[in-house]
């Protein structure tokens, strides 16, 4: 994919197409919220501009980090459906199903126009994200089979 923005720009839900973004989760089950500019962003565990899920919604703002969109989607997205209709901010404290929600988000952005899963995971990289290996990169091709079989077990998508 070419690259348009600074490496130091974190892409955010207002770089791409909200259309693509919104069938991609609704390929899902999940449905894909706006956000007006300066609204509170309901069922946001890390306040914003932070992505937040309540059942199987997602709401974004223009300003919200694409990687925080697929991240919070995939929490709900790994979970089977009686505990996503539970869920309210906080999707889990399960090691696994974190790791599967960071290998799944990757993939899910190499499904994205505007986005790929090289820049989610510079974007990952950019915001915070850390990992064992030192990068995202390195996490998702050479430490992450357990969340790979994860996603597998489950039927869920891993390419």
């Amino acid at each position: 994919m070419n690259d348009p923005m600074p490496a130091s720009h974190v892409t955010c839900v207002g770089d791409i197409a909200f259309a693509d973004a919104a069938c991609l989760l609704s390929a899902h089950g999940l449905q894909l919220h706006h956000v007006a500019a300066g609204e509170s962003i309901p069922g946001s565990y890390w306040g914003e501009p932070e992505a937040g899920i309540i059942a199987s919604n997602v709401y974004v703002r223009d300003d919200t980090p694409v990687h925080s969109m697929l991240h919070e989607a995939c929490h709900l997205i790994v979970l089977p459906p009686e505990r996503r209709a539970q869920v309210h901010t906080d999707a889990t404290d399960s090691v696994p199903e974190e790791d599967a929600t960071c290998y799944l988000q990757i993939v899910l952005a190499g499904q994205l126009p505007g986005v790929g899963s090289d820049r989610l995971m510079a974007d990952m990289d950019a915001w915070g994200y850390t990992y064992r290996l030192g990068s995202t990169r390195a996490w998702f091709e050479q430490d992450a089979e357990d969340a790979k079989a994860w996603l597998i077990e489950r039927g869920l998508p891993v390419a």
